[in-house]
Order: C-alpha cells, then sequence, then structure tokens
C-alpha cells in the first residue's frame, strides 16, 4: 500500500496563497470586462425636479453647448452635518460675483450618492431657496463612489468650466479663481499645445483642452506632522503606486479640487470607470493620453472631521489601481474620442 501523503503547515499555506491569488486575478479580470462599456456605470438618468413647483427640468448633457460660465460639481454622501456650511460660502461667493460682474453665471450641483442621513433634505433647502436655474440635485439612489458622483454631475452639468469640490469645504471656493486663471492663460496660449485660437476675442474657453490641478503639495511637511499615522502612510504608499501606474508629474493626485475646461471634461468624464478613491488617478492617466495640459495648482486647505477615508480604504485603492493597469494595459478599456 502506498504511503499516506503528508502536507506540511507550508505548503497548505502555499496552496491557498495561490488559490486566493487566483481568485483575486479571476475577479479582476470579470470586473475590468464588465467595466469595458464605461457608459454603464449608473444607466438610469438623472432627473431634476423644481422642489418649488414640483415640475421635472430638462436634463443638460456634457455634448450640449454650454449655457452658464461655470459649473461647481459637489459630490455628498452623508454629509448632513457639513453640506451647509460648504454651501453658504460657495453661494455666498458666487452671488457676489455675479452682481459685480453681469456675465458671470454659474450653477452647483449636489450630487447625492446614496446618503442615508439628512443630505438629500438640505440640498433640496438650497434648491429651494436658490432656484432651479442656479442649483440642482442629482440622486444616485444607492452609494456608488465619489468618483461615479463627480462623473454624473460633469455629465449633466451646462459650464464653460467645470470645477469639482468636496462638501467638507477643506478647500476655500475663492481658490478657485487660482485654477481659473490658470486656465485661461494656458487657454490664451492654446497654440503652443497644438490647439487653434485665433485670437482673444475670439477665445472660447469651453472649447479648449485644459485641466487645473487644485494641490496640497506645498502643505505636506504641515500635514505629516499633523494627521493621523495611518493617512501619512497611506499617502506615501499610494505616491509611490502612482507613479509606477501612471507615471504622473502631478504631485498631489487627490486633492478635491480640480477644475476642466468643457472640452476636456467631455473627453475625461465620458471615458473614467474608476468610482471611488482612485478616479483622480485615472483623470490624470487620461490627461496623459489625451495630451490635455495639467497645470498643478496651490490651493489652502485644511483637514476637516469626519473624513471617509481609514485603514479600510486601502484594499479599495489597490482594487482600483489594479482594475486601471489592467483595463488600460491589456487594452481591455478602450479609449473614445
Amino acid at each position: 500500500m502506498g504511503g499516506a501523503v503528508i502536507w506540511t503547515a507550508f505548503e497548505v499555506l502555499f496552496i491557498v496563497a495561490i488559490m486566493l491569488a487566483f481568485g483575486v486575478v479571476s475577479a479582476m479580470v470579470l470586473e475590468t470586462f464588465r467595466r469595458r462599456f464605461n457608459h454603464n456605470h449608473v444607466e438610469a438618468p438623472p432627473v431634476f425636479e423644481d422642489p418649488n413647483s414640483l415640475n421635472q427640468v430638462p436634463c443638460p448633457h456634457i455634448f450640449d453647448s454650454a449655457e452658464k460660465y461655470i459649473s461647481l460639481i459637489v459630490p455628498a454622501y452623508n454629509e448632513e452635518n457639513r453640506l451647509a456650511g460648504t454651501l453658504d460660502e460657495t453661494l455666498n461667493y458666487l452671488q457676489q460675483r455675479a452682481a459685480k460682474d453681469k456675465s458671470f453665471t454659474y450653477e452647483v450641483i449636489i450630487v447625492d450618492d446614496g446618503s442615508a442621513d439628512g443630505t438629500t433634505r438640505v440640498a433640496f433647502d438650497y434648491v429651494k431657496r436658490y432656484l432651479v436655474e442656479n442649483v440642482r440635485v442629482i440622486l444616485l439612489g444607492r452609494n456608488h463612489g465619489k468618483g461615479e458622483a463627480i462623473r454624473k454631475g460633469m455629465l449633466h452639468s451646462r459650464g464653460e468650466i467645470l470645477l469639482m469640490l468636496d462638501a467638507d469645504g477643506a478647500t476655500k471656493v475663492t481658490d478657485l479663481e487660482k485654477l481659473e486663471n490658470q486656465i485661461i492663460a494656458v487657454a490664451r496660449k492654446g497654440h503652443e499645445f497644438g490647439q487653434s485660437i485665433a485670437s482673444d476675442s475670439t477665445l472660447r474657453i469651453a472649447d479648449v483642452l485644459v485641466a487645473a490641478i487644485g494641490s496640497r503639495a506645498h502643505l505636506e511637511e504641515q500635514a505629516l506632522a499633523t494627521r493621523k499615522w495611518y493617512r501619512n502612510f497611506l499617502m506615501k504608499g499610494f505616491h509611490v503606486v502612482v507613479m509606477l501606474a501612471v507615471g504622473s508629474g502631478i504631485r498631489d493626485t487627490q486633492c478635491g479640487f480640480k477644475m476642466f475646461t468643457r472640452a476636456a471634461a467631455r473627453k475625461l468624464f465620458t471615458n473614467i470607470r474608476l468610482k471611488r478613491w482612485c478616479f483622480d488617478v485615472e483623470l490624470v492617466y487620461l490627461c496623459n493620453t489625451f495630451h490635455i495640459p495639467m497645470v498643478e495648482i496651490s490651493v489652502n486647505w485644511s483637514e476637516i472631521p469626519g473624513s471617509k477615508i481609514n485603514m479600510t480604504s486601502i484594499p479599495n485603492m489597490l482594487w482600483e489601481m489594479g482594475l486601471m493597469s489592467l483595463g488600460y494595459r491589456s487594452g481591455i478599456w478602450k479609449i473614445y474620442g
């Protein structure tokens, strides 16, 4: 009779590790294929409703001509306690600027990413106060992730330039002028990037490909001293992974304060596939792919209590980075536009 096969603990662990790795890779390949048609993120179309009349408002699309000068997209997930302060500051600034310059038109789009608290109520209170022409709400129904919320807001905005900003108000809204001025400056020199611009008098900002990236890199030393250790660990490790994945020249890809011209947003947000924390990295990758000039600009920033990033975010970030690398390097994810 043959002798019994005896497995050592090391051999058992090795086999289990191989099986787990095979399972993760298989799941990643399947998910990459599932996302190859990027427009199928959230299939339900957004509905803009005027809470004063209860009438539905026609929904614009990024391929339509611009109707406003600037759109501000605010993703919100369980932000009942922080959203009002940010909206007060933002709308006060926008109103003051519009009062001084009649050509300055704006809209604020709040994208409720499936909140379970009173975020929706707070958001619609501002629609009632400022009217649906200036403030609109998109309801995603369930939580999809910050990246998906911003994508949805961008695709249904009306601005010549579009700004994404966080609901916690960590960056002062007045800093948008820094990004705006850089976008205008780059647009005026568009010929340097192979873009056709006849003269300042015929300059259409909406048609130029430019991205302005808000950055906290100048605050890194101070942040290291005040942040919790796991956030520093996460930040440093993430920077290394980003460099390996996209070779970005952007020092801070994760600042939630970014501005795009309408033409740039059209290319980027009709292609983006990542839904959560790593969508910023995919934006940088796509900017490089489309040769969209990126200007990194230092902004004022303060850490607001209530951050949703923690140690459990690490596996999700690694998962999304893996999906992005596999999707684009294998050609499963096609880039359109």
